[in-house]
């Protein structure tokens, strides 16, 4: 085997030219092939193939003229994803004798075996009535989506492949679940003026340990079906399906479980609500003691930070609920039965409204108390501070009299006169510091 600057083709303006019309038919290969994956036709895959065994057999004819010398010279200078296609080319028929041209490194990119992406789950459930219980159907191909009859379609941080199965199955084409938060908020609920389909797209709280968010889901209803689409699974959607295949007639068409799960997200923000009172009961227990170290008030202010962030988060949640339960009920295509279950939602509602104010108040008061703490402790600093710096006023007035009164001062001859000076500054400094104790103003 030898390196690529060993291979020297007898006319190098020969190979110039063979390499042009080389890459020449790879360039229009690509840009056929590109044009026809974005057509949206029938037969789409028979044309596809035609085309491409087009421009290959062109490409085959020109690598058939070229001998094995020049064959290689061109795999190393083309770039790897156009190299891989000559090589399929040439491999079968004289590919050891090209392999022995070229060097170690191009010989290893060409006959290292692909590396396979990792395929992404399929993330897509549909939900049947089967006597008047949901039913649920793990969807693998597009052969079981055409075969279901659902009520509601689920798809959680879907890929391409889920999303053209249901725009193929259903006619519907359904939003990025990237893009659900780029919406403006006059477009988060509206009707198709041409069809029949109802678009939300809603906030549902995820609340745990660790963070508490908002994740944005998207409905949309489409000939009695609901289909809803988000990045990640939620607990709000977990106890939908639970409550539907164990209780016999809860749902009986989309927008009973549309209305069912806004239900479940006003419940489950009144649970976050209970552990918010919860957790601010403990923090209030701590701020109502007698005493708290700068430490401790801050681990306390930022426990009172999550527990705001959570209100806050809660609120939102809850009104964003309200607005698409509002937009349902003005909608008029509710049955009686569910317009009266949405207007149960709406009361539900506005009785959270004056538990999340009130913890807004609470939280404030705890914030004022734990920073009106946090001032007492550095009040007690400064006033030692205060007092230590009035005790050291007389011995200091005493030394400025003594140091300008040098020549005059009788003790200078006396054996303990600085002894009987510094006891002087002594007494003057623990005077105050008595007196000080003595009305309280040190504890």
């Amino acid at each position: 085997m030898s390196e690529t600057e060993d291979i020297q083709p007898a006319n190098d303006e020969a190979f110039h030219l063979h390499l042009q019309e080389v890459q020449a038919l790879l360039s229009r290969h690509r840009l056929v092939e590109d044009l026809v994956r974005r057509q949206d036709m029938q037969r789409h895959d028979l044309v596809e193939g035609l085309v491409h065994k087009q421009n290959l057999v062109e490409l085959q004819k020109k690598l058939d003229a070229l001998d094995v010398a020049e064959i290689a010279r061109i795999l190393e200078v083309l770039p790897h994803n156009e190299s891989v296609v000559v090589w399929e080319l040439v491999k079968d028929g004289r590919g050891e004798e090209i392999l022995e041209e070229l060097s170690e490194s191009t010989t290893e990119a060409l006959t290292s075996p692909p590396a396979q992406p990792e395929q992404k789950p399929i993330t897509l459930n549909a939900f049947e009535l089967h006597n008047g219980r949901l039913r649920q159907i793990n969807i693998a191909s597009r052969a079981a989506l055409i075969a279901a009859k659902p009520i509601w379609v689920d798809l959680i941080d879907p890929d391409k492949l889920a999303l053209e199965w249901v725009k193929e199955v259903f006619d519907l084409s359904l939003p990025d679940p990237e893009n659900l938060t780029d919406l403006e908020e006059s477009a988060r609920f509206y009707i198709e003026d041409d069809s029949e389909q109802v678009h939300l797209h809603s906030d549902f709280l995820l609340d745990k340990e660790d963070e508490s968010r908002n994740v944005a889901v998207a409905f949309v209803l489409h000939r009695g079906i609901l289909f809803s689409i988000r990045n990640e699974e939620l607990p709000v959607f977990r106890l939908q399906r639970l409550r539907a295949r164990i209780q016999p007639g809860y749902v009986t068409d989309g927008k009973d479980v549309l209305l069912d799960l806004y239900a479940a997200d006003v419940e489950y923000s009144a649970d976050a609500l209970e552990d918010v009172y919860t957790s601010l009961e403990a923090v209030g227990k701590q701020v109502l003691s007698t005493e708290m170290t700068d430490a401790e008030a801050a681990k306390i202010l930022a426990a009172i930070a999550a527990e705001e962030d959570l209100n806050g988060r809660i609120r939102r949640n809850v009104l964003d609920t309200r607005r698409a339960v509002s937009f349902l009920i003005r909608g008029k295509f509710l049955s009686p039965d569910q317009l009266e279950d949405a207007r149960q939602i709406l009361r539900d509602i506005e009785s959270l409204d004056g538990h999340t104010a009130f913890l807004f108040d609470k939280i404030n008061f705890l914030m004022d108390a734990t920073v009106g703490f946090i001032n007492i402790n550095q009040n007690k600093i400064i006033k030692i501070f205060s007092v230590a710096s009035v005790a050291m006023l007389p011995p200091t007035l005493i030394a400025s009299i003594y140091g300008m009164n040098f020549e005059f001062m009788p003790e200078l001859k006396w054996s303990h006169g600085y002894p009987f000076s510094l006891g002087v500054m002594l007494f003057s400094v623990l005077v105050p510091f008595w007196y000080f104790h003595r009305k309280g103003w040190l504890r």
